[in-house]
Formats: C-alpha cells, structure tokens, sequence
C-alpha cells in the first residue's frame, strides 16, 4: 500500500507522537478473543470487525457503551459490568501474550538514537499500560521516558484531539507541527482535528478505503514507514 501525498507545510514535522494498541503492541487481538468470549456467553449477537473498528482507540467505557448497544446486550450487561469482566480475562494476556508489532523496535530506537522527540498517547488507563509494556519495559521506558499520556489523563476520548494535544504539549511542541501514527479510525480523526499529520497503519481486516481514506500517509506495517516521505530526516 502506497503512501499519500505530503501535505503542503513550511516547516518539517518538529515530532512524532505514537498510538500504542494495534500500533506498537500487537493487543487488539486480545481485545478481539475476550469480546468474542463475552458477547457469545450472554448471547449477543456476532462480534464483528466493524464493530471493532468502531471501539479502537475509544475510552473503555465508551467502547463498552457501543459494544453493549450494538449486541443487543442492554438487559444482560451493563458498559460497566462489561467493562469489568473484560479487565479480569485481559489482564493475566497483557503480562503473558503481549508481543510488540512488526517494525516497532527499529523504529522506535532509530528515531531515540537520532534525538529525534517522540511521545506517546495511549487510550489505555495507566495501569492497563504498565501491564501491556510489562515484556518490553526496558525499550518502552528507554524511547518515551515519561512522555506517555494515558487515557485516564484526559476528560474526552479520540475522536477528540486531547490526548495528542496533551503528549504534545510534553514535548512542547503545537500539535499542529507533529506527525501522529494510528490504527484507529478515530485517532487519526482526533490528529487531524488538531491539524496534526496523521500515519494509519491498519489492521489487515479493515483494510479497505473507508477506514484509511482520512489518514494523509498509509503503509500496511511500520517497516514499511519512509521518514524522509513525512519530511523528516534523521541526522
């Protein structure tokens, strides 16, 4: 899959601000096996993609909101209750099964050893967080130090451009002059409400132009990223 054409800017990307689930973590497909779990003991209806695609990068209990609605679980699961049970089934997969994806750690610490700055901007909670970099602490602690913001730092959720501007602001640096790598639909929603460019790499199911027609760089994995195609080039 090819990349889009560079906007038009005056100056080059100043940083680059990261996604973490789907993005770097390969979870998604934890979050897929415990939903298609939950939704088959209460006899919900199908858990399927578009669903999927819908709750990625949402708030958990906005995520739960639409997971009860659309299954037609409202007199079987509360959002919270979902919510509740999903923790218990993911939290032991985080600590034993979370792999990072394709491509992470190479760029990840080519873009740390270049100096060049980076954040990231998880929907995760805080504790959801240190359990899912649990097997990748020392790269994860190396690249962003304290430069993470977690979903429950910010009052609204992706699509709203809070979390990016907030890890934006901890590189003092406008949102509007960051590069922002997604997965989900929504964030790269909320990058470009902040007038940020924003990189989709997608999930190969929803892979198609409805979900990635709003993003201005696609490429299927991030060993397949060109910096200097974003304006960036690493001394």
């Amino acid at each position: 899959m090819s990349y889009l054409t560079m906007i038009d800017r005056d100056a080059a990307p100043r940083a680059i601000i990261f996604d973490m689930d789907g993005l770097l973590l390969d979870t998604e497909v934890l979050y897929t096996r415990v939903q298609e779990q939950i939704t088959a003991e209460h006899g919900g209806k199908p858990f399927t993609m578009q669903l999927k695609s819908k709750m990625m990068g949402q708030k958990a209990l906005d995520a739960a909101k639409l997971f009860v609605t659309e299954l037609g679980l409202q007199d079987k699961l509360t959002p919270e209750a979902f919510v509740a049970a999903r923790e218990v089934l993911l939290d032991e997969m985080f600590e034993r099964e979370t792999a990072l994806m394709p491509g992470a750690e190479a760029l990840l610490c080519r873009l740390h050893e270049s100096g060049f700055p980076i954040a990231l901007a998880t929907s995760s909670h805080r504790r959801h967080y240190v359990l899912k970099t649990s097997r990748h602490r020392a790269l994860f602690d190396r690249v962003f130090g304290d430069r993470v913001v977690t979903g429950d730092e910010v009052s609204r959720g992706k699509p709203d451009k809070m979390i990016f501007e907030r890890a934006a602001g901890l590189l003092d640096v406008p949102l509007e002059d960051c590069v922002v790598f997604e997965d989900a639909v929504s964030g790269v929603e909320a990058a470009k409400r902040g007038g940020a460019v924003a990189v989709m790499i997608p999930d190969p199911a929803f892979d198609r132009d409805e979900y990635t027609s709003g993003a201005d760089f696609v490429w299927r994995s991030l060993d397949e990223v060109d910096l200097p195609a974003l304006g960036i080039s690493l001394s």
